[in-house]
């Protein structure tokens, strides 16, 4: 009766933890080569505190106790481009290496209906690829609804083309500026 019980136990549990399964934490990797050193590029986007250079972008504040280049201090507040309201995206810079021309940075606050992702963490580099600015951004992250069956705006699919926009836009926007590189 006891080795009975005991495997009904533990058929019920392991029949749980199939049903618990949550989201999968979502990667994403895009590049561009572009007409220009990759100097230039550091110069034009290589500072936390101005995303200017993103269409997307309104305005960026900074808000933390560091200076901008404080790894877990600086914060900044995006102030997004909208038809209403002040939709923003508050980001702290998690590494700054200037020397490699990169940062890491994670949204610590977003509401899901302006980006539908949550623990998000990313990285914007720009690398040399033969004299010419190789931009890199990748991040990860997980969908903005974080228990099963997520309504469709909040879904994997959602998540991954909302950051894909943003990235492709800001990638875009680089390209029209310097030219792409062949």
């Amino acid at each position: 009766m006891k080795t009975l019980l005991a495997a009904a136990c533990a058929t019920m549990a392991l029949t749980g933890a199939a049903w618990a399964h949550g989201p999968v934490r979502l990667k994403l990797e895009l590049e561009q080569k572009l007409n220009a050193t990759p100097d230039e590029v550091w110069a034009a986007i290589g500072k936390f505190d101005d995303m200017s250079w993103h269409p997307a972008v309104a305005s960026t504040e900074i808000t933390g106790d560091g200076s901008v280049d404080q790894p877990d201090k600086s914060v900044r507040v995006l102030h997004l481009k909208a038809d209403a309201g002040d939709p923003t995206i508050t980001e702290t810079l998690t590494k700054w290496q200037p020397e490699k021309r990169c940062y890491a940075y994670m949204i610590t606050e977003v509401d899901v209906a302006v980006l539908p992702v949550t623990n998000y963490a990313s990285t914007l580099c720009v690398k040399d690829d033969g004299g010419k600015a190789l931009v890199n951004w990748k991040g990860g992250f997980y969908r903005g609804f974080p228990n099963n069956n997520p309504p469709a705006d909040q879904n994997d699919d959602a998540a991954m083309a909302g950051v894909t926009g943003i990235y492709q836009t800001g990638l875009d926007a680089l390209a029209e500026k310097f030219g792409k590189a062949e």
